[in-house]
C-alpha cells in the first residue's frame, strides 16, 4: 500500500508552487495520454489520511469516473482501496463547487463489501 506523487507533473513555481521537499503534499498539473483534459491535484497526507482534490480548471464540470480512476491509478497502487467520500450533511463544505476527492486512511484497512454486491 503506497501513497506517491508524480514528481514529474509537480508544479514549482506560482502561489502553490512546491518542490519533492514536500513529501505527498503538494500541487500536480497532471495531463497525459489517459487523460483527454489537463486536471489539477492537490495531494496531501496529514491528520491520518491520503487525500487528492481533483478538478479540472478549464470546464466547469466535476472530473469523470475515467478520470478519477486514473487519478487514483496514479497516485496509488493498483491494489490500493480508496475512499469517495459522503460526510454528514452537517460536515458539508465546499470550498470549489467542480472538485470531487480521493481518500484512504493510513494504517487502517478500509472494508469492502462482498464483491457480488458492487459490481
Amino acid at each position: 500500500m503506497t501513497f506517491h506523487v508524480p514528481e514529474r507533473y509537480r508544479v514549482n513555481n506560482g502561489r502553490m508552487a512546491s518542490n519533492a521537499s514536500y513529501g505527498n503534499n503538494g500541487l500536480f498539473q497532471i495531463q497525459n495520454s489517459r487523460l483527454t483534459r489537463p486536471v489539477r491535484v492537490i495531494a496531501s497526507d496529514g491528520a491520518g489520511w491520503e487525500h487528492v482534490s481533483v478538478s479540472m480548471p478549464h470546464i466547469k464540470r466535476c472530473p469523470s469516473w475515467p478520470t478519477m480512476c486514473v487519478i487514483k491509478d496514479i497516485f496509488w497502487d493498483e491494489d490500493d482501496r480508496v475512499l469517495q467520500y459522503h460526510p454528514l450533511k452537517s460536515e458539508y463544505g465546499n470550498i470549489h463547487p467542480h472538485t470531487l476527492h480521493l481518500w484512504r486512511p493510513i494504517d487502517v484497512e478500509i472494508p469492502s463489501p462482498p464483491m457480488w454486491t458492487v459490481g
